[in-house]
């Protein structure tokens, strides 16, 4: 969700700059604002904006002619409506948007006892309050059409606010509360990901897949939006893989299709009454399905099984982990010195606190 602002080094003049700021809000929500003061900012900078109604603010994102390339990619159009920019937030403006932050999860709590006293079917997820205390905007999800009329009235009149109710799919609901994924990442939704793409079971079954919706899904419910990410090599890599549709004629008998090793470009078949797979490459697969076309049966799927090259790891496999063998047998050389150390110091002093034994004298 963040853009690298590789131009932050150029000196500009100022009337050549562009006069567009972007302004990151709470949950990700980005706007854009003009800049009519000619105020100088840097990232991360608390300014006060102007809203539709009243004042908010935000935290400046990007600033320059990167500006207008997202707006470009956004379709957003520069007219004499956009909203300006009134002046780089002060401790009193900070300290009102604190207190107007505070009210947030009271808020969220109390409207959802509302909800469930009214019995309406809505999922209340998050609640952001304007900085001046002038409105408030809910967020919620449904799968269907809600009526919130009696709702809003309710609201208003217990918070003495504007109220806004804004539908949100799960995918952004997902994004604005945020986790961590299965991957043990935090949400793409939640960190970078911005434009949530259709995802269908198709992506889970070019990449040979399971179909399983537990591990298929991610938090907001959905398909993970990570299936798109290899799904393009997955399809090029699919290009050269033949299409088995019919099993395939041996000697031995009939093979079915098992599995594809799409990287490698290895077919694995087995045989009905045979537990074991056969990896046969694509090029012999392509000449077996062409013999059985031409009703010629080859011997078996055993003399076509391609040898896989060994590996540097297979060849010398007494050198796998080499490193951290290495480092075990040393601390263990030193630990054997050690209590080598400890045993002989505890002789020596043994032998020092014990008496000496007299030797006899010699007598003329």
């Amino acid at each position: 969700m963040n853009v690298f602002d590789w131009l932050r080094h150029m000196d500009v003049p100022v009337s050549q700059r562009f006069d567009v700021v972007e302004v990151k809000f709470k949950g990700g929500r980005k706007e854009y604002f003009r800049n009519i003061n000619q105020l100088e900012f840097i990232t991360g900078d608390y300014v006060v904006c102007e809203m539709a109604s009243g004042q908010h603010i935000g935290t400046v994102s990007l600033q320059g002619e990167l500006v207008r390339l997202q707006m470009k990619r956004k379709n957003v159009v520069i007219n004499d409506d956009m909203h300006v920019i009134y002046r780089v937030a002060t401790e009193k403006d900070l300290d009102k948007h604190t207190q107007a932050m505070a009210r947030e999860m009271p808020t969220l709590y109390r409207t959802r006892e509302i909800i469930r006293e009214m019995k309406l079917n809505m999922k209340l997820s998050d609640v952001e309050f304007q900085s001046d205390n002038t409105k408030t905007t809910f967020y919620y999800s449904s799968e269907e059409r809600v009526d919130f009329r009696e709702l809003i009235k309710s609201l208003a009149s217990e918070f003495k606010v504007r109220i806004e109710m804004r539908q949100i799919s799960l995918r952004q609901e997902a994004s604005r509360l945020g986790g961590l994924g299965s991957c043990g990442r935090e949400l793409c939704c939640s960190t970078w990901l911005t434009d949530f793409k259709n995802i269908s079971t198709a992506a889970a079954r070019y990449q040979n897949l399971s179909l399983n919706p537990a591990k298929l899904s991610g938090q907001c419910g959905r398909l993970k939006c990570c299936l798109n990410y290899e799904l393009e090599t997955y399809i090029d890599a699919l290009r050269d893989i033949p299409t088995v549709d019919v099993p395939l004629k041996t000697k031995k008998g009939v093979a079915v299709l098992q599995k594809t090793d799409i990287f490698k470009k290895i077919m694995w078949f087995g045989f009905d009454k045979d537990t074991n797979w056969y990896p046969v490459a694509i090029s012999k697969v392509l000449e077996i399905m062409e013999l059985n076309k031409k009703d010629i049966i080859p011997e078996s799927l055993e003399i076509l099984t391609p040898q896989v090259e060994r590996t540097a790891v297979d060849r010398a496999p007494g050198k796998i982990n080499s490193d951290l063998e290495n480092l075990d047998k040393k601390y263990s050389e030193e630990q054997k010195k050690k209590k080598k150390k400890k045993s002989r110091s505890g002789k020596n002093k043994n032998n020092a606190n014990k008496p000496q034994a007299s030797s006899p004298q010699k007598t003329d």
